[in-house]
């Protein structure tokens, strides 16, 4: 099953305080920025703060991501050799356009890990989709890398794109998260939403994570650390959902050492589909049930 990835916050690679605490607020994984939050005169700093960072011991057990500067760019392939060497766990691709954006980054982080001594292939990817042409090709994106963990969707640049604004409901975004959605579902990868941008806004982000948790992401970059524990609690399962997990996985162990093949709850037949769904909601529930 796969891990849990419900909060992922951003930590902006310049910030020497930040990085040196930000492990303390227990997200799911925290992703060092090396892209929009770094201005031109502070690459450099920031690409060695993150470097260090990454190897020290307290970020040892959260999930490490950093965002890259494009390729195409000056900083791009010396953010990428830093932070492959230095151990990221996942390096986020910016604004992913089409499959041959993750192929190119794919190649180049191969050559670095023969080059350093790393595993070929355990530094995994996370491709940012921020335009109008990434969500045409999303399905093509999930499909394309056995790196990738998952796609997620950065949204100001993407409204920007579509020439419109954000708006608290989030009407123009729709689209975009269900073929987000739709394509990591059918390549079997994961789903990560947008930055909620009002980090003061508590009831908003609330609402908006509950509606994407409704649509089937699998959760969402933050910029405040008071944002995880709501993020977390939304998509913690409820005591009653425990009960019932536990009683169908009970109930397909029973089935199964009495060679059964149906497998019933109540005189209702339980399929796999539901059986593995207990599971996931069983994996949730060792993280906290909502409060």
């Amino acid at each position: 099953m796969s891990q849990l990835r419900r909060s992922m916050l951003f930590v902006p690679g310049a910030n020497a305080a930040m990085l040196s605490n930000t492990f303390i607020y227990k997200p799911d994984a925290i992703m060092f920025d090396l892209e929009d939050s770094v201005s031109i005169r502070e690459k450099d700093t920031a690409r060695m703060l993150v470097f260090h960072a990454l190897q020290h011991p307290f970020y040892q057990d959260v999930e490490t991501v950093v965002r890259v500067n494009p390729l195409d760019s000056e900083h791009g392939l010396n953010d990428l050799n830093a932070v492959v060497r230095g151990g990221a766990d996942v390096v986020r691709l910016p604004k992913t356009d089409n499959a041959e954006d993750v192929l190119e980054m794919e190649r180049h982080i191969a050559d670095i890990e023969r080059q350093c001594g790393r595993e070929v292939g355990s530094t995994k990817m996370m491709a940012a989709i921020e335009s109008a042409n990434g969500v045409n090709n999303a399905v093509e994106i999930a499909h394309c890398c056995p790196r990738l963990i998952g796609i997620a969707l950065g949204a100001e640049d993407y409204v920007r794109d579509l020439r419109t604004q954000r708006s608290p409901e989030g009407t123009e975004l729709l689209f975009a998260r269900c073929s987000i959605l739709q394509a990591a579902r059918s390549a079997g990868i994961m789903a990560f939403d947008t930055v909620y941008s009002d980090a003061n806004n508590e009831a908003g982000f609330l609402r908006e994570a509950e509606h994407i948790k409704q649509l089937g992401f699998d959760g969402k970059s933050l910029i405040n650390p008071r944002q995880i524990e709501i993020i977390h609690n939304v998509f913690a399962p409820t005591q009653k959902e425990v009960d019932y997990a536990n009683r169908i996985i009970e109930a397909a162990k029973e089935a199964e050492e009495q060679g059964l093949g149906v497998v019933s709850l109540n005189g209702k037949m339980v399929d796999s589909p539901i059986i593995e769904r207990a599971r996931w909601t069983l994996q949730k529930a060792q993280s906290g049930i909502k409060q």
